[in-house]
């Protein structure tokens, strides 16, 4: 289970609920989840589904504990690609 809580404009609070429950802090700027969802989803869809797709590649365990959307990019390439299409 995935929960966002909304801290401010673009820091969110995530908990995922596994085998162990971990918390994350997200940030995502404004003009970043334009760029990927074309304003069509808000951020937190952006974030449930960014969290789906990481959650397929490794364990709750294994995200940061804190960090920018688009770090997602620099360890998995077709991050980008593959979120835009989840969204369509």
């Amino acid at each position: 289970m995935i929960r966002i809580e909304r801290i401010d404009d673009e820091t969110f609070r995530v908990t995922v609920r596994g085998d162990v429950t971990t918390q994350h802090e997200v940030n995502v700027s404004a003009s970043y989840c334009e760029k990927l969802t074309g304003g069509r989803v808000s951020p937190e869809v952006l974030i449930e589904r960014s969290f789906e797709f990481l959650l397929e590649r490794e364990s709750n365990r294994s995200i940061l504990s804190r960090f920018d959307l688009p770090v997602i990019g620099r360890y998995f390439p077709e991050y980008e690609s593959t979120i835009r299409q989840k969204l369509e």
